[in-house]
């Protein structure tokens, strides 16, 4: 169980800690484990959502995605500010791009997209809220996790030596697909029709984020890792609430 501990330390801000440095092996075994933390982050989600019903959908919402942000940190949210300054700062370079990735400040084009992207999220769970349909809240967090994962184990990691390198390097990858498999057929039984037509958003937007990065970088790096999170849960939630409107 220690690669599922090894994930839910790097991928959540919840209490944990691991007995030791693990091994490269391990931690890429934990990658594995990232749709499970998105089931947790799901669950809680929908529990919170329970716990909220009948207060106001807006209040609910932003309740909601601030217990989204929070559980991970903001981790990701801090990979797509990071990539969206490069993307536009980097002027088509791929050295520029990656050195402004590496600059722990925020640029105006960082905060722009950060607010709408989360503007974009909170509109799309108050209607998922309004509409009663709170359970959809688990599929977000998983299929965003799995993405993570399809990406680990297809892509190139561009920055030798970091620890997105030992992930993708130590990474199962014929374990990695039965994973993405098992992920995408359990969203599919249990959400029907419904979850078949939103995984196809998803999978085109992963195809075209992922072909972004290997055009400019030739592969991915932690934050644009990140940032294809974040925007594929936000397709994920905007899916479903133009699905069930």
């Amino acid at each position: 169980m220690l690669p599922w501990w090894i994930a839910l330390q790097f991928l959540s801000s919840l209490p944990v800690s691991l007995p030791g440095m693990p091994s490269p092996a391990q931690m890429g075994r934990s990658v594995l484990w990232y749709p499970a933390v998105g089931l947790l982050f799901g669950v809680l989600l929908w529990a919170c959502s329970l716990l909220l019903h009948g207060s106001p959908a807006p209040l609910q919402a932003a309740l909601l995605l601030s217990l989204w942000v929070g559980l991970s940190g903001a981790l990701h949210l801090d990979g797509l500010a990071d990539s969206a300054d490069a993307w536009l700062g980097g002027f088509g370079d791929r050295e520029r791009t990656l050195q402004i990735m590496k600059d722990p400040r925020s640029g105006p084009i960082a905060v722009v997209t950060l607010i709408l992207v989360l503007l974009l999220k909170f509109c799309a769970l108050w209607a998922l809220l309004e509409q009663g349909a709170g359970a959809w809240l688990l599929l977000a967090p998983v299929v965003g996790r799995a993405a993570l994962l399809a990406l680990l184990r297809d892509t190139p990691y561009v920055r030798a030596g970091g620890l997105g390198a030992a992930l993708a390097e130590h990474l199962p990858r014929d374990r990695a697909l039965q994973v993405v498999l098992s992920c995408a057929g359990g969203c599919v039984l249990l959400g029907g029709w419904t979850a078949m037509w939103v995984l196809l958003l998803v999978l085109v937007a992963f195809y075209w984020l992922r072909r972004a990065m290997c055009k400019r970088l030739g592969g991915t790096t932690g934050d644009t890792a990140g940032a294809m999170l974040e925007l594929l849960e936000l397709v994920v939630v905007v899916g479903l609430a133009l699905a069930l409107g």
